[in-house]
């Protein structure tokens, strides 16, 4: 069995009669990399801070290892913080910034001079520990927080959105460094990000938030290929969201008349009943295009008409109108012929490249 090694028990927080997490519950694992997605003003970062000692909750209880924390100062609590200002002190070396938390730990010389070796090292510095910060780049003084963050050997590491400040390019670079440093030493990571590509790519599991409340929590195959609600369809990447109405609620292949008067079923859908007004939801990706009508048998069949194709790169974003005013969007492959502009077609797609939200 699993060891839990954080757990939120119905916390909540409000700032005077405003509720910016809600009784929210959720167990995070030894070892595991969990990654608190959702835009600004769900209440992530609140409760990153509560889990460090900064905020205080509400109500509920904050647990690490099965000990209450509510009421341990931030500086007991053996979290490593980073931030996305980095909050390294810009008189000192690189070395004294790492070696800081354990100085204020009352370690000895020697052992301080070991540890900020190996937390150095780790994050390929050891070369750099006489420089100041201003003598770094970005994403070099983002490890060095990383660096610190590690260096007192903490049980849990805590990350506010660390990579915002950085260029694309470096920002996806540093996702895989902190993903490896995480798989080799085994540490228990809680990540706030408002990026889905970001969580998608470092997660063991993501908890994605919305007004105070986590919407879904899975792995992130979960959460992108079964969204739960329309907010997680629509904010973890891209989606087309079609309404329609339930004609057969088989939970193997339910049928849906959708408002251009299409019929399409879907694998998978739970708890439907006949006449039950739901989006099917289906992802740009797992649309394919054929030109003019398809045959019966290919699967889900949607007549359209394209409206623009525009090249993007890796792959082909092509914007599609159906019946009833409805809009699609397919992403092709880039070596896909480009479809013209008014070139009627038919979007086809499996009954289990879709989901049913139900309202």
């Amino acid at each position: 069995m699993a060891e839990i090694r954080i757990r939120f028990d119905g916390v909540s927080k409000y700032y005077g009669q405003h509720c910016v997490v809600d009784k929210l519950r959720l167990d995070i694992e030894k070892g595991e990399f969990v990654s608190l997605l959702g835009p600004s003003g769900s209440g992530k970062t609140t409760l990153l801070m509560m889990l460090a000692g900064f905020e205080t909750a509400t109500e509920g209880q904050i647990l690490v290892d099965g000990y209450r924390v509510n009421d341990v100062p931030s500086h007991k609590r053996d979290m490593g913080v980073v931030f996305q200002n980095y909050a390294l002190f810009p008189h000192m070396t690189i070395g004294a910034n790492v070696a800081f938390p354990l100085q204020m730990r009352g370690m000895s010389k020697s052992e301080i001079a070991e540890r900020v070796g190996k937390a150095l090292d780790m994050v390929q510095l050891g070369a750099l520990s006489e420089r100041k910060p201003s003598q770094l780049s970005g994403g070099q003084q983002q490890r060095v927080a990383l660096a610190r963050a590690l260096v007192f050997e903490p049980r849990v590491v805590l990350m506010d959105e660390p990579l915002g400040a950085l260029d694309k390019n470096l920002r996806e670079q540093m996702q895989f460094d902190i993903r490896a440093l995480h798989q080799r030493l085994g540490l228990t990571i809680v990540f706030v990000t408002h990026d889905q590509g970001e969580a998608l790519t470092m997660s063991d599991r993501i908890a994605v938030f919305n007004k105070g409340k986590i919407e879904q929590i899975g792995t992130p195959r979960q959460v992108y290929d079964e969204p739960a609600t329309r907010f997680v369809a629509e904010f973890i990447g891209e989606t087309n969201l079609i309404d329609g109405i339930v004609e057969t609620p088989d939970p193997t292949s339910a049928a849906i008349r959708l408002k251009g008067g299409d019929l399409v079923r879907v694998a998978g859908a739970q708890g439907l009943a006949i006449g039950q007004g739901v989006s099917v939801s289906v992802r740009p990706e797992r649309l394919a295009l054929v030109e003019g009508s398809a045959s019966v048998g290919q699967g889900n069949m949607i007549a359209a008409t394209v409206d623009d194709c525009v090249y993007q790169g890796d792959h082909l974003r092509v914007q599609l109108s159906g019946p009833g005013g409805a809009s699609y969007v397919a992403r092709l492959d880039r070596k896909s012929p480009e479809p013209s502009r008014g070139a009627a077609v038919t979007a086809l797609f499996s009954p289990e490249d879709c989901r049913v939200i139900a309202p």
